[in-house]
């Protein structure tokens, strides 16, 4: 057998390797690298809304609030409302008077008005009610680097940042390719193909692989 058929092997035997380990995950995937519409289409299944996962970062109007955010609640002229408010495990706020909100997935603009409309016309007239993310929700980095874990979400994050937070790569790392695992605006897992420079959102899981060779 000459060298070069040992080389195209190699070769093959090395892409079925990271292929396999790709697919051992069930999560459906989607390349944001090459994503150039509003929806990709993931294999047999249905359309997903790249919006969906997209979404602006969370300095912008568009950010959706998730568990672990805290919050400053203000209703105006109701000093005992007003406060700093965490979300719960399943992103749900505890509000005086009106009790449960599932807040998870609004936009603080959209969380405004839901507690706007519950407190009035029960509890007060005229409610006037305003949302301002305090601290956002952690990231998380898993994989080939030196300190795993959880961490506190910057703005203009990206997966690059992120790895480095963590410590940087361990010598086992493949450091050309990456996964993020983000939840859509429905609440539905996706695992994301990145390269350095994809944007991490609060909650986000970041995947650094291991190399084969």
């Amino acid at each position: 057998m000459s060298i070069r058929q040992l080389l195209v092997i190699w070769a093959s035997l090395t892409a079925l390797a990271m292929s396999g380990c790709a697919d051992s995950d069930p999560t459906p995937v989607v390349d944001l690298r090459t994503a150039g519409s509003a929806s990709l289409q993931l294999g047999a299944g249905p359309n997903v809304d790249v919006r969906g996962l997209t979404s602006l970062g969370p300095g912008d109007a568009a950010y959706r609030l998730g568990s672990n955010d805290r919050l400053r609640i203000t209703v105006y002229g109701q000093d005992k409302l007003t406060g700093e408010y965490l979300l719960g495990g399943d992103g749900s706020l505890a509000f005086p008077l009106v009790g449960q909100v599932p807040a998870n997935g609004m936009t603080p603009k959209e969380l405004e008005t839901a507690l706007a409309s519950k407190l009035e016309p029960e509890y007060l007239t005229g409610a006037s009610v305003s949302v301002e993310v305090l601290t956002r929700r952690p990231f998380y980095v898993l994989g080939e680097v030196q300190k795993p874990g959880s961490y506190p979400h910057s703005s203009k994050l990206n997966v690059l940042n992120a790895v480095a937070t963590a410590g940087g790569y361990t010598f086992r790392a493949r450091t050309s390719s990456f996964y993020i695992k983000r939840a859509d605006d429905q609440g539905k897992l996706y695992r994301i193909r990145a390269t350095a420079e994809t944007p991490v959102m609060p909650g986000d899981v970041v995947e650094v692989l291991e190399r084969y060779f």
